[in-house]
């Protein structure tokens, strides 16, 4: 039976930050080290969720990707857990 592909839509906001926690945990973390100890078959969706996130998102390559990436994470933390006040005492928490 051959596969049907799954369509996944991000927001910029969860896109950017889904980004940059994949490309830390690929390659500044004992993560890969843990997933190829436990299961190496999760290599090949991750590298094509990461690969097709860098190609579609320009903003990694802007000179202000940090400012950006923070204020992509504030923006969702707002989202999650209320006012600024507990997205801003929610990532310092973490």
């Amino acid at each position: 039976m051959a596969e049907e592909p799954i369509t996944i839509k991000f927001t910029r906001d969860h896109a950017l930050v889904l980004s940059d926690w994949l490309y830390q945990a690929m390659h500044q973390s004992d993560v890969p080290d843990d997933l190829l100890k436990t299961d190496r078959a999760v290599w090949s969706p991750i590298y094509t969720l990461s690969g097709a996130l860098e190609t579609t998102l320009a903003e990694i390559f802007v000179p202000d990707y940090e400012e950006r990436l923070k204020t992509a994470r504030q923006r969702l933390l707002a989202e999650m857990f209320g006012s600024d006040e507990e997205a801003e005492t929610e990532e310092t928490a973490s």
